[in-house]
């Protein structure tokens, strides 16, 4: 296969010199390179084809300025949703805020002031915000009529002394 040929086909190409083997190798991997581009080809014009498909679906029955009018209407809407969201931040750390002096612990002792009565119908009412402030009601019943005291407290203590019901409702609604 090395030898030269004497081909006129080759000779009127003006490749009479070259040796018929080297020629045949090289055309052959021109056909190769040919055949893997076009297999590039076919590949990337299905990429194109499902992209247009894409975009077709897209702009579908509409034209730059109705798509244009859709684009500014979606970046109004999240303008107003950033808007709504941060107001909403506010609004909850303003509840917050309220919330902590809301009474939001309570304690409940019944009782029965002097033993003799029955059914318990006095009571101490513990009443406390979210740190420890507020106030005890103790409403002590008897024959002759029912008496309320009141006892500020102050970070879960009080000034004046509490008496065994009262630091019992005080103690329930601290969650001792």
């Amino acid at each position: 296969m090395l030898t030269t040929s004497n081909s006129k086909i080759l000779e009127k190409i003006g490749l009479a010199g070259f040796d018929l083997g080297y020629v045949v190798i090289a055309m052959a991997v021109v056909i190769l390179l040919l055949l893997i581009v076009i297999c590039i080809l076919i590949s990337h014009s299905k990429k194109i084809n499902n992209v247009m498909g894409r975009l077709e679906k897209f702009v579908t029955g509409k034209n730059g300025k109705s798509l244009e009018k859709e684009i500014m209407s979606l970046f109004e809407d999240n303008k107003f949703l950033k808007t709504s969201t941060e107001k909403n931040k506010k609004d909850i750390r303003t509840l917050y805020k309220n919330m902590e002096s809301a009474y939001q612990k309570m304690g409940l002792v019944k009782y029965d002031a002097f033993h003799q009565m029955g059914g318990q119908l006095s009571f101490c009412l513990a009443l406390l915000d979210e740190n420890n402030n507020g106030f005890i009601i103790n409403s002590v019943h008897s024959t002759e009529g029912c008496y309320s005291y009141t006892k500020e407290i102050r970070l879960g203590e009080s000034e004046i002394s509490l008496g065994k019901e009262e630091a019992e409702a005080l103690a329930i609604a601290i969650g001792e």
